[in-house]
């Protein structure tokens, strides 16, 4: 088991590393996809949508501008050069009665100064401002992380759900047309006497209820296909071609693996443990008050009576003096405002550690949710093929009677719609499946476009 006080170092540094590439420009729009040439299977529609998903690349300008961030904190490391250049014109009236020998100059006076100052010693605040920053873009890159396997997901639920709107077309458009087969035997029974009218006017019905389902699920596939156009980036009316089959294979792993990879590849973990982090470091910031500034500096200060600083006209002058030391400022009292900013940064750390904490516990309880929901669906599976095959044969058993004059319509009626519910059965356990797969690897970390 991880313990919550210290599971950070055992996080994997691939967590916070990124899955696609760079999706767009700084200071271009956001690209346009291309009309797609050929269908969409699940892994290409994933990655498809990683480069186009608008959500996905807003978490992208959100890391690589806490990366800039980054390098400028490291700036403030660094001497700081700063220059100067000025001109000024003096002209004094004097009084005869007052005469000074000191006179300015007829031209004017020019002056350039130049002065490099480096931070010694401020209490570690520069320091922690670049710590907390280069931990505040690792987290960014997380955060990416996880908006991208965010994306993965929703785009593998909505590529499921349409594949099983379209099975659930294919299995009510089967009922359809059985109930159409039926009605013509009715018809053609009660035309020569065989069958009462009673048995004609139902299977009519039954037919048309088939027929408003098909309505039903037809607008529920074009709903679904739309999602997830939505999701690549097209249009929703735009004519996109996604392929695929509700395939299932066994999920080998046992739970108490699946919580292992997920305590080390879960980017929102990575996200906590840096927030932890960074909330040390701006204690560290906030007790840079309780310390004095040190810093050192050169400067150079030259002047003259023309813009190449020369001695020039009446009056001229031209002189360079330079300065090299070092200084110290201490802020001795602040009415406890070091001590309560200190007090206040601890308790955020404490609430970050809380935090890490309940984000670990919320990932272990996410894992193993899924996990038994791949299982149950596993379980379902079984059945309901099963289902489908005995469905089946009680349907072609009771049309072949009711053919043979020895069965009712009803059975068969009755018969046709236990079938449809057993394939609809089937194919919704083969979709819950392949969600609860999804999230399963959602929850884990990791990062699988095609599912299986």
């Amino acid at each position: 088991m991880l313990d919550p006080d210290n599971f950070g170092p055992r996080l994997s540094s691939q967590a916070a590393k990124p899955i696609a590439p760079t999706r767009f420009e700084k200071g271009k729009k956001a690209r346009t996809p291309a009309a797609p040439r050929e269908a969409f299977t699940m892994g290409r529609a994933v990655r498809h949508a990683l480069d186009y998903n608008p959500t996905t690349g807003a978490s992208e300008a959100a890391a690589k501008a806490s990366e800039e961030g980054r390098k400028a904190a490291l700036g403030e490391l660094f001497p700081e050069l700063s220059t100067s250049y000025s001109y000024g014109y003096q002209r004094q009236d004097r009084d005869p009665s007052n005469f000074s020998n000191s006179q300015p100059a007829d031209r004017g006076t020019y002056t350039w100064n130049m002065q490099v100052r480096q931070i010694l010693f401020d209490g570690f605040r520069t320091l922690g401002t670049y710590q907390k920053q280069a931990l505040q873009a690792e987290s960014d890159r997380a955060s990416l992380r996880q908006s991208e396997l965010e994306t993965t997901g929703s785009v593998q639920e909505s590529f499921i759900n349409y594949l099983c709107a379209v099975e659930n077309v294919r299995s009510q458009q089967e009922a359809v047309a059985r109930l159409a087969d039926q009605l013509d035997i009715t018809q053609a029974f009660h035309d020569v006497g065989l069958r009462p009218m009673l048995d004609v006017l139902q299977a009519r019905v039954d037919l048309g209820d088939a027929q408003r389902e098909l309505i039903t699920q037809e607008n529920t596939r074009d709903t679904s296909l739309a999602e997830l156009n939505t999701l690549l980036g097209y249009a929703a009316t735009q004519g996109v071609q996604y392929q695929g089959a509700l395939v299932t294979r066994p999920f080998e792993r046992s739970l108490e693996e699946c919580l292992e990879v997920a305590y080390r590849m879960r980017p929102d973990l990575y996200v906590g443990y840096k927030a932890v982090e960074m909330a040390v470091k701006d204690r560290l910031i906030a007790r840079a008050g309780y310390y004095p500034q040190i810093e050192a500096y050169y400067s150079i200060n030259a002047s003259g009576n023309t813009p190449g600083l020369q001695r020039a006209g009446n009056n001229g002058s031209r002189s360079t003096t330079w300065e090299v030391g070092a200084s110290l400022s201490w802020e001795v009292f602040q009415w406890g405002t070091t001590y309560f900013s200190d007090q206040q940064a601890g308790w955020l750390v404490s609430r970050a550690r809380s935090q890490a904490r309940a984000l670990m516990l919320d990932a272990g309880l996410e894992v193993k949710q899924n996990f038994l929901s791949l299982r149950e669906a596993g379980k379902r599976i079984d059945v309901a093929r099963q289902n489908v095959a005995h469905a089946r044969e009680a349907y072609e058993a009771a049309l072949a009677q009711y053919r043979a004059q020895v069965g009712t319509n009803f059975d068969v009626l009755d018969a046709s719609s236990n079938l449809l519910s057993a394939q609809v059965a089937l194919t919704t356990a083969r979709g819950d499946y392949l969600i609860a797969l999804s999230r399963l690897y959602r929850a884990m970390g990791e990062f699988h476009p095609e599912l299986l």
